[in-house]
């Protein structure tokens, strides 16, 4: 009998390319605040999912939406400054 181990090469051959390129890592950073962000909503509606919401969840509600907004703002101008030649928007 094998153990699990020994038919891994076989089913699943080791790769370099199953570590993430710095590329991809520098947009995961990028795009952080906005990841975050949109946990945070998330949190926020799942703590209401059983149950009706108090004024305190709709606000927690509503500040993590803007929050996402205003992430999302910022990262979409952040790339526009990017792409723009001179990088002025």
């Amino acid at each position: 009998m094998e153990s699990i181990v020994a038919l891994q090469n076989r089913v699943t051959p080791w790769s370099d390319g199953l570590e993430p390129s710095d590329a991809e890592l520098d947009a995961i950073e990028f795009e952080l605040p906005l990841i975050l962000a949109e946990v945070e909503l998330l949190d926020a509606e799942i703590a209401v999912l059983d149950r009706a919401p108090a004024e305190l969840d709709e606000r927690r509600i509503r500040r993590a939406r803007r929050k996402v907004l205003a992430a999302r703002r910022t990262l979409i101008n952040q790339a526009a400054a990017a792409s723009m030649p001179g990088g002025a928007a």
